[in-house]
C-alpha cells in the first residue's frame, strides 16, 4: 500500500527517510526529536547546527548517520493554539515541504510521526486527518510509499464520536453472531421437545436440477463468469475514472494493479478488492458482487467486515478514514 498506519519505532523503520518532529532551531528535544537525535547519534546535531534553525511550517534535511535510513527530514509543525493561528495551514505545509524534499532526494519510502500531537497539544484525531489528507493528495500525483508512525497506540485515536458510532455497529452486528453455543443448543432441544418430529417434519425429495448442457470440460469453461479482473476493468471505464485514478484512490500499489490488468483469472486478496471497489465508491450489492468474484464475502462474523460494511452503509469511501478506524479496531488495513 502506497500509505500505511504502523505500529513502530520510528527510529528503527528501514525507508529511505524518517521525519524528525522537530523544535525551531534543529538541535534536539523531547519526545520524538529526542529519540532521533539519540538513535543517529552525535554526528547529527552537529550538521542541524549548520542549518540555522527552521521556520515553522518548513522542512530541512539532514543525513541520517547511525540510523537505519538514509535522510532524516526536520519537520517543525505548529504549537496548538485553539486552531485559529493558522495551525491546520502550517501543518500541512510541514507533511508538503517533507514529500517534496524525500522526492528531490530520490526517496521511494518515508515515514512520518504524527507532527505537533505531542507536546505541542495538536489534537491527535485531527492531526492525523491533517496527516491522511496531505499524504493522500500527494499520492494522487506521485508514487512513493508513506508510513505513518504510531509508537504508543495508546496515544492513538480517532474522533471519540466516530469510535463510538462503531463500536456501536459493532455491538449490533457482531455481537449478536456469536451466541453462547451451549445456550443455542439448548434452545433447540426445547423447540425439538415441543414439536413431533417424527409426525410433522418429512424431508423434502430431491431436486432435480438440470445439470449444464456442455458436453466437455472445455465448453464448461467457455460458460465461465466474468472474473474479478474483468469486472474491475469494466466498472473502471464505466466510473470515467483512469486506471492510475482507481489504483491511487485504492491505496493500490501501481506494480500490483498491472499483475491485476494483465492476468484475467488473477486471485486479488481480500483487502484488495475490498480497496478496488470502495475507491470506485459500489454499492453494497456491487461490492458483495465484486468480493464473490475473488470468492471472498463479507460476513457479520467478521468484526473487520463489519466496520467495513458500516462505512458502505455511510456511503463512506475514503479508503485512509476506513483505514485509520480499522487501525483504532486492531483490525488489517485494506489495500494491496
Amino acid at each position: 500500500m502506497p500509505l500505511q498506519i504502523v505500529r513502530n519505532d520510528i527510529t528503527k523503520m528501514p525507508v529511505d527517510a524518517i521525519v524528525n518532529a522537530a523544535n525551531s532551531s534543529l538541535l534536539g528535544g523531547g519526545g520524538v526529536d529526542g529519540c532521533i537525535h539519540r538513535a543517529a547519534g552525535s554526528k547529527l546535531l552537529t550538521e542541524c547546527r549548520t542549518l540555522g534553525g527552521c521556520q515553522t511550517g518548513d522542512a530541512k534535511i539532514t543525513n541520517a548517520y547511525d540510523l537505519p535510513c538514509n535522510y532524516v527530514i526536520h519537520a517543525v509543525g505548529p504549537i496548538w493554539r485553539g486552531g485559529q493561528f493558522h495551525e491546520r495551514e502550517l501543518l500541512t505545509s510541514c507533511y508538503e515541504k517533507s514529500l517534496a524534499l524525500a522526492q528531490e532526494n530520490h526517496c521511494e519510502t518515508i515515514a512520518f510521526p504524527l507532527i505537533s500531537s505531542g507536546i505541542y497539544g495538536y489534537p491527535k484525531a485531527q492531526a492525523l486527518k491533517v496527516a491522511i489528507d496531505a499524504i493522500s493528495a500527494f499520492l494522487m500525483e506521485n508514487d512513493m510509499t508513506v508510513y505513518i508512525v504510531i509508537f504508543d497506540k495508546a496515544a492513538y485515536r480517532i474522533s471519540s464520536k466516530l469510535f463510538s458510532d462503531i463500536a456501536s455497529y459493532i455491538d449490533d452486528h457482531y455481537v449478536e453472531t456469536h451466541i453462547n453455543k451451549t445456550s443455542e443448543a439448548m434452545r433447540r432441544q426445547k423447540q425439538f421437545r415441543e414439536m413431533d418430529l417424527c409426525e410433522s417434519i418429512s424431508l423434502p425429495e430431491p431436486s432435480n436440477v438440470p445439470l449444464s448442457k456442455a458436453a466437455t470440460l472445455e465448453d464448461a469453461l467457455q460458460q465461465m463468469d466474468e472474473s474479478f479482473s474483468e469486472m474491475l476493468l469494466r466498472k473502471i471505464d464505466e466510473s470515467g475514472m483512469t486506471d492510475s485514478q482507481c489504483y491511487k484512490k485504492a491505496n493500490i500499489d501501481r506494480k500490483l494493479f498491472s499483475k491485476i490488468k494483465n492476468d484475467k483469472y488473477y486471485k486479488p486478496s481480500k483487502p484488495t478488492v475490498l480497496a478496488f471497489a470502495l475507491a470506485l465508491e459500489l454499492p453494497l450489492p456491487e461490492i458483495q458482487d465484486m468480493l464473490m468474484k475473488a470468492g471472498f464475502a463479507l460476513s457479520h462474523s467478521s468484526k473487520f467486515d463489519v466496520i467495513v460494511e458500516y462505512f458502505i452503509l455511510k456511503q463512506k469511501y475514503s479508503i485512509y478514514e476506513i483505514n485509520e478506524a480499522l487501525f483504532a479496531f486492531d483490525q488489517s488495513l485494506i489495500g494491496g
